[in-house]
């Protein structure tokens, strides 16, 4: 179960990432709210998380899957640039996750 909620809150890390993006500084209501509210839910599952998992493992995959997420989000949704030293930078980071969770004993 700590597992999903891991995921869960890197999840909702894009989200809030990616809202706050659209918020243009803060000066919208709607994207500033899905921030705030993002935020609340994605600390919220990674502090339960927590709960069971190894601190180090836990921030790592959060932190990770935000990062990837929030790349791919730009890209799809925002447009903006992919090349092949970007791509090459979220798999590292991706085989990171990979390698964190292989290596937890939870």
């Amino acid at each position: 179960m700590a597992w999903i909620m891991l995921v869960t809150a890197g999840l909702f890390e894009v989200v809030w990432a990616f809202s706050m993006k659209q918020s243009e500084g803060f000066t919208k209501l709607v994207p500033t709210v899905v921030t705030i509210v993002g935020m609340l839910i994605s600390f919220a599952l990674l502090a339960l998380s927590m709960r069971t998992l190894p601190l180090g493992t836990a921030y790592t995959i959060w932190t990770g899957i935000g990062a990837v997420g929030a790349f791919i989000a730009g890209i799809v949704f925002l447009g903006e640039q992919w090349n092949l030293t970007r791509a090459c930078a979220a798999l590292l980071i991706l085989s990171g996750l990979i390698l964190m969770k292989l290596s937890s004993s939870h």
